[in-house]
């Protein structure tokens, strides 16, 4: 937008009219002049500046695909070196259970078969008990029986033999 000059009534009285008015129009000629070069000269500024920030936009993007890239490799490196001790420890605690499931498994069964062995031992002694019991208890009855079927026997042994020797 163009600024019009405005010269003091002085100095177009003593230059004239027209001299002032190309004067004016001269100025404002170069004005326009110079706002153009002014205007071009901003516009290949901002395209340099714009080209440069491109080029280090794109390096900073760069950069930080380089260190994102090295940080997930460090991470990864690192997930699988503490995978690998968490599969360790895991593999060394169930080591140590089956080994004390085994030693436990081991006691149980020692204390159950001396259980069994006392049990069964108890239990033959006192079958033995019983068995001896019921031997003397079928020997005394035996020979009650042995003494009652001789009486029995002998009750009627003595009239045959009397009918034996009378005939």
């Amino acid at each position: 937008m163009p600024v019009t000059a405005k010269l003091s009534k002085l100095f177009y009285d003593r230059l004239g009219e027209q001299v002032a008015s190309e004067i004016v129009d001269w100025f404002n000629q170069v004005d326009a002049t110079y706002r153009a070069d002014l205007r071009q000269l901003n516009e290949l500024n901002f395209a340099r500046f714009d080209a440069k920030l491109e080029q280090r936009v794109a390096e900073l993007h760069a950069k930080l695909d380089a260190k994102i890239d090295r940080v997930a490799t460090e991470l990864n490196a690192k997930i699988d070196r503490v995978a690998a001790e968490l599969n360790a420890k895991i593999d060394r605690v169930v080591a140590e259970l089956n080994a004390k499931i085994d030693r436990v498994t081991t006691e149980l069964y020692a204390k159950l078969d001396a259980k069994i062995d006392r049990v069964a031992a108890e239990a033959t002694a006192r079958m033995d008990t019983m068995a001896a019991d019921l031997h003397a208890v079928l020997e005394r009855r035996l020979a009650e029986q042995t003494r009652w079927l001789f009486v029995a026997w002998a009750s009627l042994l003595i009239p045959i033999m009397g009918l034996w020797l009378r005939g």
